[in-house]
């Protein structure tokens, strides 16, 4: 059973291409997902390699976690799953009221 990995810590030149060859060294790569931006399409510094078992996960761990690549170290681990989120909210945070305005001093 494949085995997600998350790849963190890369610098913003890495392409997809570089990691699956880093990875291959350690064993068969099934997807590479360099994680970009979606306007500029700027790679946002980590991605998730998908390594054909858990034996071959564990040794990419193990021989790339903390190895230098283009003057960044990285971090490999395995990927948590997706937490879910909740709907939209207008992009402005969660909940909270909006208004400020001044208080209106009260009268005696």
């Amino acid at each position: 059973m494949a085995t997600k990995l998350y790849v963190g810590n890369l610098s913003y030149n890495v392409t997809e291409d570089q990691l699956r060859e880093l990875f291959s060294e350690v064993g068969k790569v099934d997807s590479v997902n360099l994680i970009t931006d979606q306007h500029s399409g700027q790679s946002k510094g980590f991605a998730f390699v998908e390594m054909s078992n858990e034996d071959e996960a564990k040794a990419a761990i193990e021989n790339l976690n903390g190895k230098e690549v283009d003057s960044r170290t990285l971090n490999v681990n395995v990927a948590r799953p997706r937490e879910e989120r909740g709907g939209s909210r207008g992009g402005y945070g969660r909940g909270g009221g909006g208004g400020g305005g001044r208080q209106r001093q009260q009268r005696y």
